[in-house]
């Protein structure tokens, strides 16, 4: 006579304990599994991403599967930072033409401070914002980021950048018409070798920062550019008024191309990690 096996009853007798879960494990693991501790679903299919194909975070850390995108600047914060710029150059510029108490400040720091610090030292500075400096640089910066991700969008952004200083800075020299600090003429304010120097060395760093791991470039292009202005000051050329007019009016046409470009550059950084998934899941 075959017997019947009893079941399994809980200490009150009330009847058979069901199988019970496991705490704490949230995927099984399946009999056929290559190795042990192979995950998989519970309905048997392979998970949606391969281990391979997840992106590695700064440093080469285990990153998140999907890369989760990075938010973009707000457009409002863009929006009043140039619109502080704005605000700082028409100031400045109003001063600069009612012969204001700024500029009579300006003219007097500027005569305190002009050729005490030695030619040889301040004029490799001020030639920092020369026209065979400052441009080349941007070319290449340009010509690299074409060659390295065909990013016709910010590398033109920034091209046309650099061709608003001569369409904004020359009919402002004839406007205003500003006398020079050491040189007879007039036509100082804003200086252009302030806003030749900014546009390049800043709109340079934003190109290449994409393809970078390290943060220097920008710090780079903020020191070339107030050594530029320091320089300029220091041996005679531009009173500091004609620097910060330079500053303001071009920070607010960098932000532009800030904006410009950003949805270029996440598109396209978005393309690489597409790319670079399929070839490692192929």
């Amino acid at each position: 006579m075959r017997e019947t096996p009893a079941s399994r009853e809980t200490a009150g007798g009330a009847g058979p304990e069901p199988p019970q879960p496991r705490p704490g494990r949230a995927i099984a693991h399946t009999a056929g599994a290559s190795r042990s501790g192979t995950p998989h679903r519970s309905d048997g299919r392979p998970p949606h991403t391969p281990r391979g194909a997840r992106q590695t975070g700064p440093a080469g850390h285990t990153g998140t599967t999907p890369p989760v995108p990075v938010r973009p600047a707000s457009r409002r914060s863009r929006a009043a930072v140039a619109a502080v710029c704005g605000a700082l150059f028409a100031l400045i510029t109003w001063q600069v033409v009612a012969h204001g108490p700024l500029r009579d400040a300006d003219e007097r720091l500027g005569r305190a401070v002009f050729r005490v610090v030695p030619d040889a030292l301040t004029q490799p500075l001020a030639d920092l914002g020369g026209m065979a400096v400052a441009p080349p640089v941007l070319a290449l910066a340009a010509g690299w980021v074409l060659w390295r991700g065909r990013e016709w969008l910010r590398a033109g952004a920034a091209l046309l950048a650099m061709a608003t200083v001569p369409a904004l800075v020359a009919p402002l020299k004839l406007l205003i018409a500003r006398p020079g600090p050491l040189e007879p003429g007039t036509g100082w304010y804003p200086s252009g070798h302030t806003a030749t120097a900014m546009v390049a060395y800043v709109a340079a760093a934003m190109l290449i920062s994409p393809y970078t791991r390290r943060r220097w470039p920008m710090p780079v292009a903020v020191v070339l550019t107030v050594a530029t202005g320091i320089g300029l000051v220091l041996r005679g050329y531009h009173w500091p008024l004609d620097v910060l007019g330079s500053w303001c009016l071009f920070g607010a046409v960098l932000v532009v191309l800030g904006s410009l470009g950003s949805g270029s550059a996440g598109v396209s950084s978005s393309g690489r990690r597409r790319s670079s998934s399929r070839t490692r899941t192929g």
